[in-house]
């Protein structure tokens, strides 16, 4: 496996989807090669849900150009797509101009009427994916709250979780996100978004529990260390291998 770089991003979200997709591609260009980059929930068109038709026009070309600029790296953000005549928030894995992983969201925010515009992923679809030697989890924002989605990722290397969360639950992400790391004994790299409605809290925390979190920093980077997993899973054997 080669040596990785965790990379949260935190950047605002604009109504210039290509304007967005242009701030993911500097960020992204920027980085080393065999960098692990997490990016907010819909970071590049948000909850645009006056421009549905839009939004949903956009994510092939999303696609494609995230293809490109995922050589040598790991990409994972989720974008809005119409699959069988249903519109799904999917989360996606890209690696090497490859697709690698997507699944839809398991876990819609009823509360901000998620419900009333997207169809519902199933839970069961929550998994590992390896990729060149990492086991990756994937929770998409609200999912973060389900304590039986952090059982179905126990034994990742690296949990990602894209989001676009609430400031006025910002202590509930920077708990929820520090206890998965402690619980799941892992490296959690969130991505939240810089829009005034969202907490701006996105980070990095290790299997120790030690989080850093973006402050003014567009890019948080950290070398990965598969030592302090193994580590803290011989010093504190709770049975995750």
């Amino acid at each position: 496996m080669n040596r990785y770089t965790l990379c949260s991003l935190l950047f605002e979200t604009t109504s210039d989807y290509e304007h967005n997709l242009e701030t993911l591609a500097l960020h992204v260009n920027k980085l080393p090669k065999n960098s692990l980059v997490v990016a907010g929930e819909v970071c590049l068109t948000g909850f645009d849900y006056d421009n549905f038709d839009k939004v949903v026009e956009f994510a092939p070309c999303a696609t494609q150009r995230i293809q490109e600029l995922s050589q040598d790296k790991i990409i994972i953000l989720t974008l809005i797509e119409e699959i069988s005549g249903e519109i799904f928030n999917m989360v996606k894995l890209f690696h090497n101009g490859e697709l690698l992983y997507q699944r839809a969201k398991s876990k819609l925010f009823r509360f901000g009427g998620e419900h009333n515009y997207f169809s519902e992923g199933l839970s069961k679809d929550v998994s590992i994916v390896t990729v060149d030697g990492l086991k990756i989890g994937l929770l998409i924002c609200f999912e973060l709250r389900f304590k039986e989605l952090w059982q179905r990722l126990e034994g990742a290397d690296v949990i990602a979780v894209p989001s676009w969360w609430g400031v006025v639950r910002s202590q509930h992400f920077k708990s929820l996100t520090n206890a998965l790391a402690i619980l799941n004994q892992c490296y959690v790299v969130a991505s939240d978004s810089l829009n005034e409605e969202c907490t701006k809290l996105s980070g990095i925390i290790t299997p120790q529990g030690i989080d850093t979190r973006n402050g003014n920093t567009p890019c948080l980077k950290q070398e990965y260390d598969k030592k302090e997993i193994t580590l803290m899973r011989r010093y504190m054997n709770v049975g995750i291998a």
